[in-house]
């Protein structure tokens, strides 16, 4: 079936005009334009009512632009207005950047940042209708040439790819230059996850907050999320701990309430019960457990600078095989000696509040892969009993 004509729109001659004689004939006479530019002009109304139009030098080109490249578009709704890609990159991450109200402090500070570091220089004044997919891959591989790391990577080209979604959304352009776009693959280092000893002999160097180590080491949670933990988030009989905010470091204190998936009741060995239960002694309900020297919140910038990196360099001094880390990678090992006891995958999920298992699996991988090896000594043992036993069957 022939597609319907657009009424708002049609082919115009502007070389002539209709003239009305005395007999009331129509005569077609020169117009003004005659013998000047296009002589065929295809106008239409898109749908936002704004009048459009457009030269040809044939007729037949002009229907054919009208028939199929905008009344199909006006009609599916996927017609773009080329001056609305007439802006900047710049200009639409101002208007995208000032709806984002519902992103934290931290994340805002991150991402102003990374605009004016890596995507503004090279995509600021650029109009979003002459960013190309190749000049994108192009820009990536001068980042990946020059050593940028793949998480800078992956904040830069991700950046870039919502403020252009967001283009892509208002019309602006048909469709996004950074769809099907490959980045450069992550190379996992290696993480370095301290064992029970090791654990033991990192609390034996810190010169103070041993709790907050162990605390970290055997139960996983981020520091905010430590940090932010009041007398009433504890349930000491239960031997569990409610995570439901949390507290960063950014431009000052920003207190947050974790994603759905990150609030959790996370349960704690009874081995810290004791000193848990000491920090909490004279506290009221909603005191923060773990402090500073000052009563106030425990800052990971301080801790880690003046009592955990030392003690972690003393550590090695005195045993060259002790690894390299952060309070953060605690929480590795909080993972680690769950999976050694055979903790279950949901079961590490859960503890570590991540949003799904494969997130689990993906993160702690090489953790896992020893699980695989205990599976097949496992179905070995299984093998060989079965065999045994209709051994000991047909001899008998």
């Amino acid at each position: 079936m022939a597609q319907k004509r657009n009424r708002r729109s049609g082919v115009e001659d502007r070389w002539t005009k209709n003239i009305r004689d005395a007999d009331g004939n129509v005569q077609a006479v020169p117009s003004a334009n005659h013998g000047k530019g296009m002589r065929w002009r295809a106008r239409f109304v898109d749908n936002d009512g704004n009048e459009r139009a457009r030269g040809f030098q044939r007729k037949s080109d002009a229907q054919k632009f009208l028939d199929s490249e905008v009344t199909v578009k006006l009609t599916t709704g996927t017609y773009i207005d080329p001056s609305a890609g007439r802006v900047t990159v710049s200009v639409v991450y101002q208007a995208w950047f000032a709806a984002q109200s519902h992103i934290s402090a931290k994340t805002a500070a991150s991402r102003r940042s990374v605009w004016s570091s890596r995507v503004e220089p090279q995509w600021g004044d650029v109009l979003v209708a002459e960013v190309r997919s190749s000049a994108v891959r192009g820009w990536v591989a001068a980042m990946v040439a020059e050593g940028a790391g793949t998480p800078i990577i992956e904040n830069a080209f991700g950046l870039l790819r919502q403020v252009l979604g967001a283009a892509a959304e208002d019309n602006r352009v048909a469709r996004n230059p950074c769809d099907g776009v490959k980045l450069p693959k992550r190379k996992h280092a290696d993480r370095g996850y301290l064992s029970h000893e090791q654990v033991v002999a990192l609390l034996s160097n810190v010169q103070r907050d041993p709790e907050v180590v162990r605390f970290l080491a055997y139960t996983g949670l981020r520091w905010g999320e430590m940090a932010a933990l009041r007398v009433q988030d504890f349930d000491m009989l239960r031997r569990r701990v409610n995570v439901s905010r949390s507290v960063t470091e950014s431009g000052g204190l920003q207190w947050s309430t974790p994603k759905s998936w990150e609030r959790r009741s996370v349960p704690f060995p009874a081995a810290l019960a004791g000193e848990l239960a000491a920090l909490m002694t004279g506290k009221g309900r909603d005191d923060l457990v773990f402090t500073d020297q000052r009563g106030g919140v425990l800052r990971n910038s301080n801790w880690r600078a003046r009592v955990f990196r030392p003690a972690v360099q003393r550590c090695q001094a005195a045993d060259n095989t002790f690894p390299t880390i952060t309070p953060h990678d605690l929480r590795h090992t909080a993972a680690s000696l769950a999976v050694s006891v055979h903790a279950n995958v949901k079961a590490v999920q859960r503890m570590l509040g991540h949003a799904k298992a494969s997130m689990t699996l993906d993160t702690y991988a090489d953790l896992f892969d020893e699980d695989l090896d205990e599976v097949a000594d496992r179905l070995d043992a299984a093998i060989q009993s079965t065999a045994d036993g209709l051994r000991t069957a047909f001899e008998a």
